[in-house]
């Protein structure tokens, strides 16, 4: 499990995200490899800036060759003009009057854009998380127009850009293997900008309504801190918000916005991390306290369920507490083939996973057995290669170890050195017999 958290002391917005997500390890060709299966000619061009002392990563994003910093439509503070190029956020800005704001500005409405993530190769999992999003964005600024979804209009550029910065967010994460979001409080700053309907309060009314259950914390900061798009993608795909949780940190980066102040950092933080309960550096020396311990098996019959369904099950299983998730394949009642869902969870889990089991499935109902296992102990190693660190699971059997490398930090240091998959896990398992021979 590999956990996200941002730390938004100040602010947040799509192309802050993006900074850091390449800032802690993300390779920027494979990002870009992404991008293209969009087919919108965009390019991302990113560059290491200062903010208030701190070295960042900033993104830019280009399309058909047109920097959008300089030609995108966005929020103005008053007596700053649109062509400027240190603007707190590079976002898109809204238009709802159609043919009335901008003149002949052309418009894109959700439906094309959810026309251009779907005709696009991405994954499915990317496809659909970045249609959730721009649903989300939609339907906010519907509320606070008082507007139907499909009447609301983006203005044609700005658009595109955010289609740039919401997917490749949503691709970047996948690729270096996050599997939980989880962020600050969000920090808003004060004031007013210039909107397509003329001066609007910071934070705008489009955030406020993303933000809606999300804790805010006001600043005085004469400044859009908060962007719809970074909100929408915060909010989206965060599973909660507080201080950053108890995990061992294997990567942090640090994504720029396009203003430099001289009093606060103009940049978000992320940090990679794995929970401490899973995945602990230390010594072979430290094992795992229990050999044996009680679980309950929770089970379900499925044979009328789309099989690709499985993957993303599997992720909502596990991200809920499942210790362990598998399918065998049965011979159901009329001869049919069919699936046998187990998923092994710990008891106080039984009730919420079951309740996740019958959302998410086909079935009917579940049935659940408490059951004892046996396990080896463990113990975690954090060894050091050339190509990085690497978490080493141990398994202490009579007389000798066994050491398994573990995968997520394998592939991400196997993308970021463009190596070959083996080549990683065979130098942390080198290193990991070398740390724990006699």
């Amino acid at each position: 499990m590999l956990i996200a958290y941002f730390d938004c002391f100040s602010g947040v917005s799509g192309d802050m995200i993006l900074g850091a997500l390449i800032d802690a390890g993300l390779d920027l060709d494979d990002l870009q490899a992404d991008v293209d299966r969009l087919g919108i000619g965009a390019r991302l061009r990113a560059s290491s800036v200062d903010r208030c002392g701190i070295r960042a990563t900033y993104v830019e994003v280009d399309i058909d060759g047109q920097p959008m910093t300089a030609a995108r439509e966005q929020h103005q503070h008053p007596g700053e003009h649109s062509h400027d190029h240190d603007h707190q956020h590079h976002d898109h800005d809204h238009d709802h009057e159609h043919g009335q704001e901008g003149g002949d500005h052309h418009h894109t409405h959700l439906s094309d854009i959810l026309a251009i993530i779907d005709a696009s190769t991405l994954a499915a999992d990317v496809k659909e998380t970045a249609s959730r999003v721009f649903r989300r964005l939609t339907e906010a600024e519907a509320e606070v127009h008082g507007r139907a979804v499909e009447d609301v209009g983006l203005h044609e550029v700005g658009s595109l850009d955010a289609i740039v910065d919401i997917t490749g967010v949503i691709a970047g994460l996948r690729r270096l293997g996050v599997t939980q979001v989880l962020s600050s409080p969000l920090h808003v700053g004060t004031g007013t900008v210039i909107c397509a309907h003329g001066r609007y309060p910071v934070p705008v009314p489009g955030v406020l309504a993303l933000c809606r259950d999300v804790p805010l914390v006001q600043t005085d900061i004469e400044s859009e801190l908060v962007t719809p798009t970074g909100a929408a993608l915060i909010t989206t795909l965060a599973e909660g918000y507080g201080p950053a949780p108890a995990m061992t940190t294997v990567g942090t980066g640090y994504g720029a916005g396009g203003r430099n102040p001289a009093t606060t950092p103009n940049v978000v933080r992320m940090r990679l991390g794995r929970p401490v309960a899973t995945v602990e550096p230390s010594t072979a020396s430290h094992r795992a306290p229990e050999r044996g311990s009680r679980c309950v098996l929770l089970e379900a019959n499925l044979d009328d369920m789309n099989p690709e369904i499985f993957g993303y099950l599997f992720e909502r299983l596990l991200e809920a507490g499942a210790r362990d998730v598998y399918v065998t394949a049965v011979l159901m009642k009329k001869n049919r083939p069919g699936h046998l869902l187990s998923v092994l969870v710990d008891p106080e889990s039984t009730d919420s996973v079951a309740d996740l089991i019958l959302a998410e499935t086909t079935s009917l109902g579940v049935r659940y057995q408490t059951v004892d296992r046996r396990m080896l102990e463990r113990s975690f190693l954090l060894v050091s290669t050339d190509y990085g660190d690497v978490n080493v699971k141990m398994a202490h059997l009579p007389g000798r170890l066994r050491a398994a490398p573990e995968y997520e930090d394998c592939a991400r240091l196997a993308r970021s050195h463009k190596v070959a998959f083996q080549t990683v896990y065979d130098a942390a398992l080198a290193a990991a017999r070398e740390n724990t021979e006699p």
